[in-house]
């Protein structure tokens, strides 16, 4: 008995060893189940490596670490993320973005057609749902789910490219809010895109756990999400192992691309008082808006910016005392457009100026979920950002602010989501040394308030 005892001890010692020295001198085993991010505005793929325990956000060919949520068709091809992008100013009504928007949405005709009002794309109504219409040599309808595979294809691609094996199983974030036919959808998008969906898991749960909660002495916790389209203010309890979403608020007409807008429409004024005609060609506004762009992200860490850009301005037509219709005799001879660089500096306090009360409705939902989630705020055991809106300065005083004490800000804002998801898809895969350490409880009752 003791020699069988004394073999079997020997046995289970030479399994320590053996997988002691496989984790130290063999290559880890590559990640096969990819998680990602489908947001509004951008995307993102990420995967957690087996043994190290590290997430990586997969990047493009250029380093960049997600991709924009836009989708271009020309004659020849279609373009996704940033090629798609850089299209929107140039071939606007064939350029789809926002369709997360739309996916597994039924909508009344109404409400269709004064959402799809913002948009320079064409909306149609297709039974309640939502299609975009898209002339290129022929004219044709696409889906919110199809414009989400285009998205996902990439990213999978991506993933592919970086670690050198063929991917087919994913995990993927949707909103809390989104409701069973919603989450069906982003699924089919998903299987559109070759991918097998293993879990779909709630964005802010996908944030808690980026932030490492699922694994701190935590129980109340506030998720602020301020993306470049929506805010999402969500109320999350912790016990054990498991999360549960108690309230949620949010206004999906608010994010980082109304503040970008109101600078922009700031800069346009300006050359419109500088040089007496504003900017009309689509690429000098495409321009503008990309230097816009750039200067509210400097801000986040400089208390100002320099605004340059080139532009091609026409500057004829009659002038303003001219009484009556001017004869085309009176014109003279038409002039080419006169080119100009422009140049302006614009501030952080200047920004937060111009933004003032569009920051401050962030507050709206936030007290909306304390409230509907019985709860003070005092008790708030810890305040997670996410949204790469949340690195604006003055947005995270205002958050500190209300709440007496700091948010937590350790995690790239940006990168929470699909950190929490690459997470979740290593727990389905059954990486080591990860295990099931969190779920999500769903409350099928609970509806989300939004401030429009």
């Amino acid at each position: 008995m003791a020699g069988e005892m004394s073999m079997i001890g020997s046995v289970i010692l030479a399994l320590f060893l053996a997988g002691y020295l496989g984790q130290q001198y063999l290559p880890p085993p590559k990640p096969k189940v990819i998680g990602l991010d489908l947001g509004t505005t951008f995307c993102s793929v990420a995967v957690f490596h087996p043994g190290t325990g590290d997430v990586e956000v997969i990047a493009d060919e250029e380093g960049r670490k997600s991709i924009p949520s836009a989708v271009s068709f020309t004659l020849t091809e279609v373009l996704v993320g940033h090629e798609g992008q850089n299209l929107s100013d140039t071939n606007p009504q064939n350029t789809i973005y926002d369709a997360k928007r739309f996916i597994g949405k039924i909508f009344d005709p109404d409400l269709l057609e004064k959402e799809s009002a913002r948009y320079p794309f064409k909306v149609i109504n297709n039974n309640g749902s939502a299609e975009f219409l898209v002339t290129t040599n022929q004219t044709f309808s696409v889906t919110p789910e199809f414009i989400g595979s285009r998205l996902l294809l990439k990213m999978r691609k991506m993933a592919e490219h970086q670690l050198g094996v063929s991917i087919q199983k994913a995990v993927i974030s949707v909103p809390a809010e989104f409701d069973e036919r919603q989450r069906n959808y982003t699924v089919r998008a998903a299987n559109l895109a070759g991918l097998e969906v293993l879990r779909v898991i709630n964005e802010p749960t996908a944030a808690a756990m980026a932030y490492g909660l699922h694994k701190a002495d935590v129980f109340n916790v506030l998720v602020v999400d301020v993306g470049g389209g929506t805010l999402d203010v969500s109320l999350l309890n912790k016990q054990g192992g498991m999360f549960l979403t108690r309230a949620m608020a949010g206004n999906n007409k608010l994010g980082g691309q109304d503040f970008s807008q109101r600078l922009l429409q700031y800069t346009m004024d300006r050359v419109r008082q500088e040089y007496g005609a504003p900017p009309t060609l689509k690429e000098d506004i495409h321009r503008l808006r990309q230097a816009v762009e750039a200067a509210k992200l400097n801000l986040t860490l400089q208390s100002s910016a320099l605004l340059r850009v080139p532009l091609l301005l026409d500057l004829q037509g009659p002038p303003e005392e001219a009484q009556g219709p001017v004869k085309e005799s009176q014109q003279g001879p038409a002039k080419d457009p006169l080119p100009v660089m422009f140049q302006t500096v614009i501030t952080r306090q200047l920004f937060e100026e111009l933004n003032a009360d569009l920051f401050q409705k962030i507050l709206a939902p936030v007290e909306t979920v304390l409230a509907e989630g019985l709860l003070g705020k005092e008790e708030v055991d810890e305040i997670v950002l996410v949204g790469g809106s949340t690195r604006i300065p003055r947005i995270r005083r205002l958050i500190s602010e209300y709440f007496g004490k700091e948010p937590n800000t350790s995690v790239d804002p940006d990168l929470a989501v699909v950190t929490g998801v690459a997470i979740q898809a290593g727990i389905m895969g059954g990486s080591w040394p990860l295990q099931v350490s969190a779920i999500e409880i769903p409350n099928r009752h609970l509806r989300k308030t939004n401030f429009n």
